[in-house]
């Protein structure tokens, strides 16, 4: 016995059914990718390490039980306030998956946590995020992924991850005069800087020489090497007196000195 459907109810039937998810075109990845990857974040609760990713559905909701289960089994990745970094980003036709530090076999090295220096001042070797360990995430569209900004990704990770909150530093760097903002924002030392803003707009020097002249007491910071350009910064007590560019020992140049305030 063969079954006749009126054509009417086949077309109703047709307009119905959902139509597929469009597929994302290769400047939407791109994007995408470009948005998430090496973004900083700040953890809002525990999260957990897993070998699996740990879901997330669409409306930013997720399963705690799941999330505390998996804590128990393998400990935290990151507590909540603490930084993590993505480092991974995994496109796929209904889900978006992220690894934090690196994934489940990621997180800190073990070279991380030492510190050296002279006397009683020492510092990390490496300046990475403050979580102890990595995992991934994988936000969950059930119906397809749909065409969206990196922006709206982030804010589906709202209730885990605070990707607008302001670090200590970034703070910090808001409190001070215009001119070492701008040097900082564009990597660069200019006299008048302490040695926490030259660490902020250079990273850790490469060299530290002090000597003593006519009982004048400086220590040079040496950023770079050759081939290339060479950055000497040359602090008098705790200030910046001298900043001396050159390129693979090519001649230099002296910046300017900031205006008085």
């Amino acid at each position: 016995m063969r079954l006749w459907i009126p054509p009417v109810c086949v077309v109703l039937l047709a307009a119905a059914a959902p139509a597929p998810a469009r597929k994302l075109t290769f400047e939407e990845r791109i994007e995408i990718t470009r948005g998430l990857t090496a973004e900083y974040a700040t953890v809002k609760v525990l999260l957990p390490r897993s070998k699996k990713a740990l879901p997330i559905n669409q409306d930013g909701t997720y399963d705690k039980q799941k999330w505390e289960e998996a804590g128990r089994e393998h400990g935290p990745a990151a507590r909540a306030g603490d930084l993590i970094q993505i480092t991974k980003v995994d496109i796929g036709d209904d889900k978006l998956t992220l690894d934090i530090n690196g994934g489940f076999k990621g997180g800190r090295k073990w070279y991380e946590r030492i510190e050296v220096g002279m006397g009683s001042r020492t510092s990390p070797i490496g300046s990475q995020t403050t979580a102890p360990g990595g995992t991934s995430i994988v936000i969950l569209f059930p119906k397809g992924l749909p065409a969206m900004e990196a922006a709206e990704f982030k804010k589906i990770l709202k209730p885990v991850l605070d990707f607008e909150r302001r670090s200590a530093t970034e703070q910090f760097v808001e409190t001070l005069p215009e001119p070492i903002q701008a040097a900082i924002k564009e990597q660069r030392a200019v006299e008048g800087m302490d040695r926490e803003m030259v660490l902020l707009a250079l990273g850790r020097p490469k060299n530290k020489v002090r000597e003593s002249k006519e009982g004048v007491e400086t220590e040079d910071w040496i950023f770079g090497e050759p081939p290339g350009k060479i950055t000497f910064v040359t602090f008098e007590g705790s200030k910046v007196v001298r900043v001396k560019e050159s390129y693979a020992g090519l001649g230099g140049a002296v910046m300017p000195p900031l205006e008085p305030r």
